[in-house]
């Protein structure tokens, strides 16, 4: 990475003529790029201290918008396209509530669930995801001709860091408007692509729906993160010629953290999420993950900022074998992971407790072969139990399709602690009675 990383003005004196942008049909230069990124300057309202909104769909409007900001010193506040008006109405009142920014270099604010499931705002700064650049880049490296799919929301950590990857190495990203699992072949082949960052579930659809199809020499490696990969799925990637990089990251961390070396993209089984990347610290304490390095957020939005130099206590679960490769056993406490979406059960069960009808609800996890998980939940009814078309019309109204339960039961009452908080280990043994809705 040379001079201004996250400046497109910058990578276009640096490198005008390469190709920056692969996105509706055309190719755009850096020069090109960098044209369109000083005409949407002149028209954003900067400030420093508050955030700008910018829905973050994998599109030219969303990009030019985002690299405006970077240029501007302007952070931007991504909110994920698939959130409902409700979503979006309670990210906005999050962001009234906790009043102006008070870090500096700030580049983005992702929200992530806590464990409360309250939205809280990820603050990613210039300096973490430059970091997270270069530590990605000493593990894959860079070839002249690399281009990068995008095929998630910026609003996604996962999404964002293939855009500051890029940027940072003046590399092409190559933009698709959605995932489609039919498609990604074709979108391999047609558009050069030599990279891609997929979550399993993605992974595992583009191999069920093209049986046929193995990667072209060009492809080198796909990483696959957001979840644990299933043993199935290594060996599947194995047999049709698919390199992979499982890897572990966050959004606190500006996504990967950890992954599996470049050397082995053909045969990753065995190396369980990989090893952390240069300039990571990672260690277990109690079965924890905690990690440390420059490319950990600076803090959440309107909570105090971590310390620094101080270890971050991820909440997930896991081990370090004698080669130092990362083994995740569980995602953060209660966390859904649905197709690489993190789900919070009190986030969802708030929206169900909203729902006239419905007294208490309690959700969790289910295991799902086609996206990891699915959530369900656990109902008490106060009345008669509201119809399942008028359940479903709720969820639409409330929660981004990857929260919504589809798997349903009623009880008569919901299990406790004996410190009256509810007993998650107890809920799940109701799976057996839980039914799918239409």
């Amino acid at each position: 990475m040379t001079g201004d990383a996250l400046s497109v003005l910058a990578a276009a004196a640096e490198a005008g003529t390469a190709p920056a942008l692969d996105v509706d049909g055309r190719t755009l230069t850096f020069d090109e790029l960098a044209t369109l990124v000083r005409a949407r300057m002149r028209s954003l309202a900067i400030r420093t201290d508050a955030p700008h909104p910018l829905v973050g769909a994998p599109d030219l409007d969303a990009l030019v918008r985002f690299y405006a900001l970077l240029e501007t010193q302007t952070p931007a506040l991504l909110v994920h396209p698939r959130l409902t008006p409700h979503e979006r109405a309670e990210q906005a009142a999050i962001a009234e509530r906790v009043g102006p920014l008070r870090v500096r270099d700030v580049a983005a604010i992702v929200f992530t669930s806590g464990t409360t499931g309250a939205p809280r705002g990820a603050i990613l700064t210039r300096v973490a995801l430059a970091a997270s650049a270069a530590a990605s880049e000493a593990n894959l490296g860079w070839l002249d001709d690399d281009r990068w799919l995008l095929c998630m929301p910026l609003a996604h950590v996962g999404g964002l860091s293939i855009v500051t990857r890029c940027l940072a190495a003046r590399r092409c990203v190559v933009v698709a408007p959605r995932f489609d699992a039919a498609i990604f072949p074709r979108w391999v082949d047609e558009r050069r692509v030599t990279l891609a960052s997929l979550v399993p579930t993605m992974l595992a659809r583009i191999l069920d729906a093209s049986p046929r199809w193995r990667p072209p020499p060009h492809f080198r490696a796909v990483l696959c993160g957001g979840a644990e990969v299933p043993p199935a799925l290594l060996r599947a990637a194995r047999e049709r010629g698919v390199p992979m990089l499982p890897s572990y990251g966050l959004t606190e961390s500006c996504a990967q953290i950890v992954a599996v070396p470049y050397s082995e993209r053909r045969d990753p089984a065995g190396w369980g999420s990989g090893r952390p990347l240069p300039g990571v610290e990672l260690r277990v304490v109690d079965g924890r993950i905690e990690i440390r390095g420059p490319m950990l957020m600076a803090g959440y939005w309107g909570e105090e900022p971590l310390a620094s130099g101080g270890w971050f206590d991820t909440g997930d679960l896991g081990e370090l074998d004698a080669r130092g490769c990362l083994h995740v056993h569980a995602r953060r406490t209660d966390l859904i992971v649905s197709g690489g979406e993190n789900v919070y059960p009190a986030e969802v069960e708030r929206a169900l407790e909203a729902m006239p009808g419905i007294a208490a609800a309690g959700v969790f996890g289910v295991a799902s072969a086609t996206w990891g998980e699915e959530v369900a939940a656990v109902l008490v009814a106060s009345s008669t139990p509201p119809r399942d078309s008028v359940l479903c019309e709720h969820f639409v109204a409330r929660l981004a399709p990857h929260k919504r339960p589809r798997h349903v039961c009623y009880v008569s009452s919901l299990p406790h602690t004996p410190g009256g908080k509810l007993d998650r280990e107890a809920l799940r043994a109701l799976a057996a009675s839980l039914r799918a809705l239409p």
